[in-house]
């Protein structure tokens, strides 16, 4: 049997009586993490956490998190186990409470909210997701672990993505998903400019007109990088001529979108 104190036991107890009411409610997601909000508030006005004493380089609600872990649906109709609400509520408590967090707490609870916000992902609870990897992220600022950071910065990302209804806002989130990465991910691009350069080129070679392959391939490639000079496609049909203007501004949208995101992660190393 885990040696709890009193406070730990009641709070636990509450929160596990907290999750029962989220897990039950009918609300939209936005609702839902308003409520989860308040649910949080009310375990830290009802407890006075600051008496607590847990071991050395221990969390306070280290029973709940191992409960998670390990929790199924008891419904085949729920999304998620009541578990993960009641720990993604316990971690939220020792995330906003009073207790100072050591260094090696709050990569212990980082790592709480990464499983946690997973299994809230493979059950579609995108929105609950995307907060348990943005707790995550700033606990690794906290801890200047720049690569874990990253991690969860992009986990959260694409959780945001998903959790915002179709529309003009999602199509642009998916793009600069599979573009970048959500910018998390600059190599991605160079797998882009490959598709770019075999499209226009293509494209040019069936529009071409009567200019050698060889002579369409290389402008092909070198007007991604710069653009052509007239002297350059005056043997090329007149409908290929825009098609390289097009790939020049392509190409210089795309390069310098990979540099920017390539220098910003240099210098986080």
């Amino acid at each position: 049997m885990e040696d709890r104190s009193p406070v730990v036991a009641s709070a636990t107890d509450f929160v596990e009586r907290l999750a029962e009411e989220l897990e039950t409610s009918d609300s939209p997601a936005r609702t839902a993490l308003e409520a989860f909000d308040e649910d949080v508030e009310r375990v830290l006005d009802h407890y006075d956490l600051t008496s607590v004493r847990s071991k050395a380089h221990a969390l306070t609600f280290a029973s709940m998190y191992d409960s998670a872990e390990t929790a199924e649906a008891e419904d085949d109709r729920d999304p998620i186990p009541r578990a993960v609400l009641a720990a993604l509520i316990a971690a939220d408590v020792e995330f906003r409470g009073p207790l100072r967090l050591s260094g090696r707490r709050k990569v212990l609870l980082a790592e709480v909210y990464e499983a946690l916000g997973a299994r809230l992902s493979r059950a579609g609870l995108y929105d609950h997701a995307g907060l348990a990897f943005r707790r995550a992220m700033a606990l690794h600022r906290e801890n200047e672990d720049d690569e874990s950071e990253d991690r969860c910065g992009y986990l959260s990302a694409r959780a945001r993505t998903r959790a915002t209804p179709r529309g003009l806002r999602r199509l642009t989130g998916e793009l600069s998903f599979y573009l970048c990465g959500h910018g998390y991910r600059p190599a991605w691009l160079l797998g882009w400019v490959l598709v770019q350069l075999a499209g226009f080129t293509t494209a040019a070679l069936v529009i071409g007109g009567d200019a050698p392959p060889t002579s369409v391939v290389y402008m092909g490639l070198v007007s991604f990088l710069g653009p052509l000079g007239l002297e350059d496609t005056e043997a090329m049909n007149s409908p290929a001529r825009p098609l390289f203007i097009i790939e020049s501004w392509t190409g210089v949208v795309t390069m310098s979108v990979f540099f920017a995101l390539l220098v910003r992660k240099w210098f986080r190393m």
